[in-house]
């Protein structure tokens, strides 16, 4: 009988603890630690956090980042997740797509708390977990999104559980079956485009207290099914509509290969494909493009994307609200031809009303390449045609923040800043925050100087 993909999960975690972590990997994990508090902070005043916040009834010793109530481990999990989601400024992975940091930072941070775990063991937790999400991802390449679920949200349970268990030290046994669970615990649809309402925001945070939660059960006894991955009735047969995985990109060269070290930190607070699509309006409102003069705007796209950014083409050039906006290339690309830039701030109640930039977006339409790269490669083009004739083109051939353009960690920590301030931390906060996110690989995790 061939040994089920969780179990021989477990076992490659097992072997890859015995192996020092790269440099790389560890500086990544890092950068990851300072990206998630500083979302976790800029989101804290919303109305979304707070309801978070207030919905959880039960309190322990953990800590929900920039709030003074304490939380159980599950509580504090869910909010800085939702939290660290809530502005779609996390962090991605190329070819999955899937936002790890999101939901295993929020994940290890309440385990660590709970358990006093060292760090050591949340450095290792935190890499298992974040790769774990993002080799899962290259699995059945867009088939989740096909299914109607949102890739961070189900995998994401999956990352958490590995993760949580890698740090607290679980047997083999233990490990499989907290997969086992964590398959029943999975959830999350995509159904939030209709609207553009809050859903999408909760599922980092839902995935990290359910994979919290799958390893306690599994520690306590609970039993569940180490064919949880590749079964008749498991994950990809439920969540991707497929029985045909590509198991070596799950298991192959793990704890050798870490891919979780390539994760893309990103530049914009919005879908992390229109990206490439947001650095080409730029590059061409530098050349001083009038916009009454637009005739029409053209963007070849890839087609596994339009469901989700392009269509209903009539909605996404007129987003209902702030949040819908974030998930439109035709807004995002009428605000950055607009302002040349596109930050926190592009995205209110006031923005989606503007009509200035509802008069460009409307221009926007979309063209599809049989030839994109996607989900390989994420890939920009805005082609503009003038009332006059003219015709000006800027392409985009990679994502800006991903492998081929990497953000630098001074470009990660002026991000944090900026967000910390958005959040209304005051200096010294956002310093010792930083000088956590240093020492946290090598003593305790205390989180105490960071709540209210």
């Amino acid at each position: 009988m061939k040994t089920p993909v969780a179990a021989q999960l477990a076992r490659a975690v097992a072997r890859a603890r015995d192996n020092q972590l790269p440099p790389r990997l560890r500086e990544t994990m890092e950068m990851l630690l300072v990206d998630i508090g500083g979302l976790a902070v800029a989101a804290r005043g919303t109305d979304y956090v707070r309801a978070a916040m207030d919905s959880w009834e039960s309190e322990g010793n953990s800590t929900a980042i920039g709030h003074a109530r304490v939380l159980d481990a599950a509580g504090a999990a869910f909010v800085n997740g939702t939290a660290a989601h809530g502005e779609d400024f996390d962090d991605t992975f190329e070819g999955g797509p899937v936002h790890a940091g999101a939901v295993i930072v929020p994940a290890l941070l309440a385990a660590a708390e709970r358990r006093n775990l060292g760090g050591p063991d949340f450095l290792f937790g935190l890499a298992v977990g974040v790769e774990v999400t993002c080799r899962a991802s290259l699995v059945a390449p867009k088939r989740i999104h096909k299914a109607g679920f949102h890739p961070t949200a189900v995998l994401g349970a999956m990352g958490a559980a590995a993760g949580v268990a890698a740090a607290l030290r679980v047997d083999e046994v233990t490990f499989a079956s907290a997969q086992g669970i964590a398959g029943s615990m999975a959830s999350g649809i995509i159904e939030y485009l209709a609207e553009g309402t809050s859903t999408k925001r909760m599922h980092p945070g839902w995935a990290a207290q359910a994979g919290l939660r799958a390893v306690e059960l599994a520690r306590a006894g609970f039993e569940g099914p180490r064919t949880v991955w590749e079964g008749t009735h498991g994950f990809l047969h439920a969540f991707a509509n497929t029985d045909d995985g590509a198991w070596d990109r799950l298991l192959g060269g793990f704890g050798e290969r870490w891919v979780g070290q390539t994760i893309a930190f990103k530049p914009y607070a919005c879908g992390t494909m229109i990206h490439p699509y947001i650095d080409c309006a730029r590059r061409l409102a530098k050349q001083g493009i009038e916009p009454g003069e637009v005739a029409s705007i053209t963007c070849e796209t890839a087609e596994g994307i339009v469901h989700r950014l392009w269509e209903p083409l009539d909605l996404k050039r007129a987003p209902p609200n702030a949040y819908s906006a974030k998930f439109s290339i035709p807004f995002c690309v009428g605000y950055a031809l607009l302002y040349g830039h596109v930050g926190l701030e592009a995205f209110t109640e006031a923005t989606v009303r503007d009509p200035r930039i509802a008069s460009l977006a409307s221009k926007v339409g979309y063209q599809v390449d049989p030839a994109n790269p996607y989900p390989d490669e994420y890939t920009g083009h805005v082609r503009i045609t003038m009332n006059d004739g003219r015709v000006l083109e800027e392409r985009q051939p990679h994502l800006r923040g991903g492998q081929r353009e990497p953000l630098t960690r001074a470009d990660i920590e002026e991000k944090f800043r900026a967000n910390c301030e958005h959040g209304k931390w005051d200096p010294a906060r956002i310093e010792a925050w930083l000088a956590f996110a240093r020492e946290a690989f090598d003593g305790p995790i205390d989180l105490k100087a960071f709540r209210g």
